[in-house]
């Protein structure tokens, strides 16, 4: 159940990136839920008798963190801060899996074939056929929050490779603990320095603030590092295929958001494109 479990939970991450950054900042947003999660984590760790990290290990999970913490979260905050919607936000965010296929096979050693290579191809132009479309509207994509989502993809897919490639045998709480804290440095110099510390105290705001905690910072990450402790980064990055559907969902029933044919049609191609690139024929989910 854990790889559909994390999938619900994730989709999610979007819709509370919508409210949470009506009464914050998003990277002031981020950053104080970064720092409450770093302490639960650490509490955890001592509290469990968890092995503490080597100098070694630690570095390495504040690398880790940068990218799968500080780059994504932030990029799609923002992106979403910036006007994107939370269902394109998911579209793209959901295209790292296949820049993961793509450098696994140079950092990894996994192989590329002509399966995964159409598939990065139909990805990249689901993607486009979104942009073109929201790029022409009224509220189109402004050039911000697709640089933000750029961002996004490449810290996920780095932090990711990273991960499975040096973090074994990193003790889990204590290690994503440290993910947390060098997130917090970094994300909270952005919020003093670009946006003077934003949030306004509001039951909305401290909701939002709560569901980031729990559910995404802790409940979330935990089972998808569970996962990279067990998987190939290609086999856990395909899981985030399903998330932009998800979140579109989500976004139609709260936000009222609305996508256009084209833009349909490129969730569609984008979703078979990683699909293709991130799985194999006798492959499903739950291996």
């Amino acid at each position: 159940m854990a790889p559909a479990l994390f999938v619900v939970l994730w989709s999610t991450g979007f819709i509370v990136a919508r409210y949470g950054t009506k009464d914050a900042g998003p990277l002031t947003f981020l950053a104080i839920r970064t720092a409450i999660a770093a302490v639960i984590l650490f509490g955890l760790a001592r509290l469990m008798g968890e092995e503490k990290l080597s100098r070694d290990q630690m570095r390495t999970q504040w690398i880790v963190g940068a990218g799968i913490h500080a780059m994504y979260l932030g990029g799609v905050f923002l992106a979403i801060d910036h006007g994107l919607p939370s269902g394109v936000s998911a579209l793209i965010a959901a295209l790292h899996p296949v820049l993961t296929t793509v450098l696994g096979r140079v950092v990894l050693g996994e192989n590329l074939n002509v399966r995964r290579g159409v598939g990065v191809a139909l990805g990249c132009i689901g993607v486009v056929a979104v942009v073109v479309e929201r790029g022409g509207a009224s509220d189109g994509v402004s050039t911000l929050a697709l640089v933000a989502m750029g961002i996004a993809v490449i810290g996920m897919s780095g932090g990711t490779l990273i991960q499975r490639k040096s973090a074994v045998g990193v003790p889990l709480l204590g290690g994503t603990a440290w993910q947390y804290a060098v997130t917090t440095v970094i994300l909270g110099i952005g919020a003093v320095v670009f946006e003077g510390w934003e949030f306004t105290v509001t039951a909305r705001s401290l909701w939002s603030l709560a569901w980031a905690v729990g559910v995404l910072s802790l409940a979330a990450i935990l089972i998808m590092l569970w996962l990279l402790h067990r998987q190939a980064a290609s086999q856990v990055s395909s899981l985030f295929f399903l998330t932009p559907a998800l979140s579109t969902v989500e976004g139609a029933i709260l936000f009222g958001e609305k996508l256009g044919v084209l833009s349909v049609v490129g969730l569609v191609v984008a979703i078979a494109g990683v699909w293709l690139a991130t799985s194999t024929r006798s492959t499903s989910l739950q291996t």
